[in-house]
């Protein structure tokens, strides 16, 4: 959960580093399908897998890095979007009911609907004002993460190295076109990245996708969504401590109090089985 938490201000050391926010997602998708190549044989896998592997990879490729870094791009504070990320989890969970039949308990609704009242009280803060776009892209990324996950569910007897490998390649080409269209330069920025920079990218590329969220994916092939991604509620602590010492950034009371809401919602989310 650490590294999933560093990758909110390190995003926004990568962005002040000069890198566009969508080929920030390109380049993160590609060092993720570079370092699985050489470990996966690409074999079409049976149809009935082919949708889900699709759409999980759409979604988390594409989606989830789109909407993360354009986030992190159009905020000047990163406290709200990293409790804002949180609605993935009860998004999942509700996802999961529809599409898996998993069952949803009266005690867990009223936990899920907290943590959307959690969320609700952090959007009343006079700094999310001028944060509200940012705000509404992490949601618009929460819904691609738990969109991802309950597809995950569907891949669970895929290799986890075949399927992120494909989440690579697909996401950092649909990244790419993006950035070519809304960017543009996209080659000359490539070209001119510093090292500075590069060592960003391959931190979202290695620690916290492939070790961060590959480790997830692989308890998704022996625990259902509800009871693994609560987990995540874990990763804000992180990502708040980290935005402090690196931007000096203090949440207000009102997060802090939205933030213990959520995040002990998501958390007591976990304990019912």
């Amino acid at each position: 959960m650490f590294l999933l938490g560093s990758a909110y201000p390190t995003a926004k050391l990568g962005l002040n580093a000069s890198i566009p926010p969508i080929l920030f997602g390109s380049l993160r998708m590609a060092i993720v399908f570079i370092c699985l190549f050489p470990f996966v044989k690409f074999k079409l896998p049976d149809k009935k897998y082919l949708l889900p592997l699709l759409g999980f990879a759409v979604s988390m490729g594409t989606g989830v890095n789109f909407f993360l870094y354009l986030s992190v791009n159009a905020s000047n504070i990163l406290a709200p979007i990293v409790i804002g990320a949180q609605l993935s989890i009860p998004l999942a969970i509700i996802i999961s009911s529809v599409f898996i039949k998993e069952t949803i308990s009266y005690k867990k609704w009223v936990f899920i609907i907290t943590s959307f009242l959690g969320i609700l009280i952090i959007g009343f803060d006079p700094k999310i004002a001028d944060e509200i776009l940012g705000f509404l892209l992490i949601c618009c990324m929460a819904f691609f993460y738990a969109s991802a996950q309950v597809f995950s569910r569907y891949l669970k007897e895929l290799d986890v190295k075949f399927t992120s490998a494909f989440m690579g390649i697909i996401g950092c080409i649909t990244l790419l076109i993006f950035s070519l269209i809304f960017e543009g330069n996209t080659f000359l920025t490539l070209k001119n990245l510093n090292s500075e920079a590069w060592l960003l990218a391959l931190h979202h590329g290695i620690l916290c996708s492939l070790m961060g969220h590959m480790s997830m994916f692989y308890l998704y092939k022996f625990y259902p969504v509800g009871q693994v991604l609560p987990f995540y509620a874990l990763f804000p602590v992180f990502g708040i401590i980290l935005s402090f010492f690196i931007f000096g950034e203090i949440p207000t009371l009102i997060m802090i109090t939205g933030g213990i809401i959520v995040i002990t919602s998501v958390f007591l989310l976990n304990k019912i089985r």
